[in-house]
């Protein structure tokens, strides 16, 4: 499975992006390769919280509009939404320790552990703050 940051889907989503054609091509290929994708959970919140956040975009995207984004994402065939289970916390905490985080970087370090406990093959994102975490692969599909 390959997952996708929030920043990705947020580029995705917002035309003004200058990385929106990029990233609207990097989900359709995702979509059309019958392979699994998707995203955490997390990731989910994130982007509805920044897409919708007035102080960033203005105008922000209506909830309405949001909503129908994540909908159009689930409808594919081959997308998936991973989250914490029960293992969580073997996951996580090796990875906070490898990757020394403190602070906010815990918010990747949870996307982090959630993509190493699925088995996930390669988080797509552009933040280089992922490179905290060596066993996870993180792939910046717009480039």
């Amino acid at each position: 499975m390959i997952a996708v940051d929030t920043n990705i889907l947020v580029y995705a989503h917002r035309r003004e992006s200058p990385l929106h054609l990029q990233a609207v091509a990097a989900l359709d290929q995702l979509a059309g390769s019958g392979r699994p994708w998707g995203t955490v959970w997390q990731c989910i919140h994130e982007f509805i919280g920044i897409v919708t956040h007035p102080k960033i975009f203005k105008p922000a995207s209506t909830l309405d509009e949001c909503i129908g984004e994540i909908e159009n994402w689930r409808a594919c065939p081959t997308f998936r939404c991973i989250a914490e289970g029960a293992i969580h916390w073997d996951a996580l905490q090796p990875v906070l320790r490898q990757g020394r985080v403190q602070g906010p970087m815990v918010h990747d370090a949870r996307i982090a552990a959630v993509c190493l406990a699925h088995g996930v093959e390669a988080l797509w994102s552009v933040d280089r703050d992922f490179s905290r975490f060596p066993e996870l692969r993180v792939v910046n599909p717009l480039r």
